[in-house]
């Protein structure tokens, strides 16, 4: 009797395993990791970076990041442009071997104060962009959105010069990003022609290719490199980022109270980096 008992307690045993053999293999279980979460998905099939990134600066006010992809262009102006100065030249390819973050916008005072507590801008407004900022307050603001947002600590910077044009032309080949017809700047830009003698709030006028507001005019750009007029005839192809330090930073775009051969793609100035000016803002860049 009792192996009898054993004989169909080892049956039973048998047949529950198979049963949840059969099991396993229709379901089987999920990989866990250390904490019982799923594991992460195996390296090489992480998802693309997004087109478009919104940071959270905190009382309502965000921060607008659009992707820049690698690729290559011509740098600068040719011969044929009337319009071109003697450091635009000579025009030359640029590969951008990585892409990266520009910001949608120049940076806004509400972006500003939400990160240095306030501002010391020449013409006011929560949408408008910070201006009267030095190259090196771009720098402070930087350090301080760093500690902000510890996940993307060293990625937020100015966009060298090479990446600040890249991004403007979006493609283009032409004076300003929309094409050669000056009759049409004012669509995208705010200028000598159009300005009102006053800076204005951003995202009013069209964007770029690539979804870059007010590229063009209304304040310059700082960039991060420091300026040299000769740097084009020696400049590297890929990736170029500049002479060594000099005390003198470049600024892209143009302003609203200068026409509209300084709202050029290819237009360069310049300026001490300790010194800020009503014409001037800047644009983050981001790495990935």
């Amino acid at each position: 009797m009792r192996s009898s008992k054993i004989c169909v307690s080892l049956a039973l045993a048998l047949w529950t395993g198979a049963i949840g053999a059969a099991v396993g293999a229709e379901s089987p279980a999920a990989p866990q990791g250390s904490h019982g979460a799923p594991a992460a998905a195996p390296k090489g099939k992480e998802s693309s970076p997004a087109k478009e990134l919104v940071l959270d600066m905190g009382g309502g006010v965000k921060l607008e990041l659009v992707l820049i992809p690698a690729g290559e262009f011509l740098m600068g102006s040719p011969d044929s442009d009337p319009r071109a100065e003697s450091n635009e030249k000579p025009q030359h390819r640029v590969r951008i071997t990585k892409p990266f973050y520009m910001g949608k916008y120049k940076v806004t005072q509400d972006q500003w104060d939400a990160v240095m507590g306030s501002n010391s801008s020449a013409f006011r407004g929560p949408k408008y962009p910070v201006n009267a900022v030095s190259w090196d307050d771009c720098q402070a603001f930087i350090k301080k959105l760093d500690d902000k947002f510890p996940l993307h600590r060293g990625k937020f910077r100015l966009p060298t010069e090479a990446q600040w044009e890249y991004a403007c032309r979006a493609g283009s080949t032409t004076q300003w990003s929309f094409g050669d017809d000056v009759s049409k700047l004012g669509d995208y830009a705010w200028h000598r022609g159009n300005d009102e003698e006053s800076i204005h709030p951003l995202g009013q006028k069209k964007p770029n290719a690539w979804g870059l507001h007010d590229i063009h005019g209304d304040l310059w750009e700082w960039c991060a490199d420091a300026y040299d007029r000769r740097y084009y005839a020696s400049s590297p192809a890929d990736d170029p980022v500049g002479p060594s330090t000099n005390g003198y930073r470049v600024l892209r775009g143009g302003s609203w109270n200068l026409g509209p051969e300084y709202a050029r793609s290819a237009r360069r100035s310049w300026l001490g980096q300790n010194v800020g000016s009503f014409l001037h803002g800047f644009r983050l860049a981001m790495s990935l």
